[in-house]
């Protein structure tokens, strides 16, 4: 399993408000969990009418494949000009070791079926 997780902070020019802040950041959310079907939430920034961080994650099971999403998601965020992407912080994490073990009963590291 292949996780990929990424930051992006937004400076948001048009914002006058808390209010309008919100607005813009929702829909930059909602339409990019529409396009990708990924998890996206604002994580950071939130009494800061001018900027905006939302966090989001991909599960894979190709690095390869994490990490060409995780682009198009960045690549789609800048291109709704919704807000200016001031800066990415992106972090894949690759579970091999979790892969493949299951027995039927416990998984390794202590992990318990649910």
């Amino acid at each position: 399993m292949v996780v990929g997780v990424g930051i992006i902070q937004l400076r948001i020019h048009e914002s006058r408000s808390l209010k309008g802040k919100r607005g813009v950041v929702k829909s930059l959310i909602r339409r990019t969990q529409n396009e990708f079907n990924i998890s996206i939430a604002e994580v950071d920034g939130h009494d800061n009418w001018k900027q905006g961080v939302v966090g989001f994650a991909v599960v894979g099971n190709d690095r390869g494949f994490v990490d060409s999403k995780m682009e198009r998601i960045l690549n789609f965020v800048e291109n709704l000009h919704l807000a200016e992407v001031v800066n990415v912080r992106r972090e894949i994490t690759n579970y091999s070791d979790m892969a493949g073990r299951y027995d039927g009963g416990a998984l390794s590291d202590g992990f318990q079926e649910s």
